[in-house]
């Protein structure tokens, strides 16, 4: 495993680190001073399909797929463990790639361990069925792995988002290929290593950084891929859809959100202002999950406001590595560009700012990324900043006078991935739970998840689910096998 201060990373394929088919080379920056951090190799199609023959060469020729899961729950069991030992090397190399403070890194590389250890426990549970049937026969299920599994992860969140749906495809017995995002492809590379380290066999896990253009486009549009998992945007979510129904190649999709959460009058005031600040501030806004839309009760409207515009004056703003950083930087100047470009939109529809609503004035920040934590009001329900993922610190706050008009509002989005309530009251949480159109719902809590729950939204937000016990079932298909035993012997 290589340092911290490693500068080059390449392609992974078939066990074997190799440089792109193009010899193309991106340098990577760091989000809170541009200065260089690393290069990678960028892939091509035909890094794409190289990947691809690799990964079937392995599942058609390694035992990874025919042992009885108990090889694979060893290998995913001391994958995590040989993470957590490295566990610090891999946090600081996702704060310098993607620019998250390091308490934030070290909580995802934590989670990403506790994945691996969640899914090497159901390596060798999957598992079949006995049907009955009518006369001398005998009817059974087996589950079998798909084959070649494609996983395109997002920016946000680099290693964590991937190992999601990889850990439970690998735990399955199929072999993956793993594009990770363009900006932040570094511990993508590094977890290969790892995983070869391990004991997975070469060929089953790739990795091949590049562009989804050409690469995720290629990998999905392959008749060797058996099935893609895409986790990012609501415009190329239908695409990646549209090129494996070409197939009938099914997909998990996960598209974003816009989050709505809903403060009732008799709601921990304390509580809720602190939740809601982790929910928009965190990773600096960049969370498909983000709480961007708050709901709160005419009757404390200024008490809440006050508590979370003194939350977003009083976080310490600067790069990742640096003590006491409680928000970064965006992973990119296009990403910074674009969430002050929302701000903007809402002043102009006629939203007032309460605080933020533009870049820090510290002269030190200049060079990076950075967006101050924003809290706007009163924007317009018809604006673009209410209706569309900003994806950056920015927090809407409107107000409501019954709890039918914040549930109209909630649910008056494309999206359904996460929705928050804060209540005292447990008929009120259960009732307005029901109601919320959202494939999760937290009560009383930040935006909160574990690998034994499942992950899902509806609407815009997605299709299928991650994480939880049946998530190893969209990675092995079913096969019913029907056994005539002969006629019965007369006595």
């Amino acid at each position: 495993m290589a340092s911290e201060a490693e500068t080059a990373y390449e392609l992974f394929i078939g066990g074997r680190e190799a440089p792109s088919a193009s010899g193309e080379r991106r340098t990577l920056t760091d989000p809170a001073t541009g200065e260089p951090v690393a290069t990678v190799s960028f892939g091509s199609r035909d890094d794409a399909r190289a990947a691809l023959e690799a990964a079937d060469r392995a599942f058609r020729e390694s035992n990874w797929a025919s042992d009885d899961g108990a090889r694979r729950a060893r290998a995913l069991a001391k994958l995590a463990a040989l993470l957590e030992a490295r566990a610090e090397v891999f946090a600081r190399l996702e704060t310098r790639n993607v620019g998250k403070p390091l308490r934030e890194a070290r909580g995802d590389i934590a989670y990403v361990v506790r994945t691996l250890e969640y899914f090497s426990g159901l390596a060798d549970k999957v598992e079949g069925e006995t049907i009955p049937v009518p006369g001398p026969r005998f009817d059974y299920t087996v589950r079998e792995p798909l084959g070649v599994t494609v996983h395109i992860a997002p920016w946000n969140y680099p290693l964590l988002l991937a190992v999601r749906s990889v850990a439970p495809a690998l735990a399955a017995g199929n072999s993956v290929v793993l594009k990770p995002a363009s900006l932040t492809p570094l511990t993508a590379v590094a977890f290969a290593r790892l995983a070869r380290e391990a004991g997975i066999p070469d060929g089953i896990l790739n990795v091949v950084p590049g562009s989804g253009r050409d690469v995720g486009e290629a990998l999905v549009d392959d008749p060797r891929c058996r099935s893609v998992t895409f986790t990012g945007s609501g415009e190329v979510g239908p695409r990646i859809a549209e090129l494996a129904a070409r197939r009938l190649v099914p997909v998990t999709l996960e598209l974003g959100g816009k989050g709505p959460v809903l403060v009732f009058p008799d709601a921990d005031l304390e509580r809720a202002a602190k939740a809601i600040g982790y929910g928009i501030f965190g990773n600096a806004g960049q969370m498909c999950w983000a709480a961007s839309r708050l709901l709160v009760h005419e009757s404390i409207r200024p008490a809440l406001l006050d508590r979370i515009r003194r939350i977003a004056e009083g976080l310490k703003v600067g790069p990742g590595l640096e003590d006491g950083v409680e928000m970064g930087p965006l992973v990119s100047q296009e990403q910074a560009d674009r969430v002050l470009d929302y701000v903007e939109i809402a002043r102009s529809d006629g939203g007032t700012v309460v605080t933020g609503g533009g870049r820090p004035p510290d002269a030190r920040l200049s060079a990076g990324h950075f967006v101050q934590p924003t809290v706007l009001a009163d924007v317009p329900p018809g604006s673009r900043a209410v209706r569309e993922e900003i994806f950056g610190p920015v927090l809407a706050v409107a107000s409501f006078a019954e709890p039918d008009e914040a549930i109209a509002a909630a649910n008056a989005t494309t999206y359904g991935l996460l929705a928050a309530l804060w209540t005292r009251d447990l008929a009120t949480a259960h009732s307005v739970a029901r109601r919320l159109e959202a494939g999760m719902v937290v009560v009383n809590e930040a935006p909160t998840t574990f690998p034994q729950s499942p992950f899902a939204g509806v609407k815009g937000s997605g299709l299928g689910f991650e994480q939880g016990a049946r998530a190893l079932e969209p990675y092995a298909r079913r096969k019913n096998v029907l056994v005539h035993l002969g006629s019965p012997k007369r006595s």
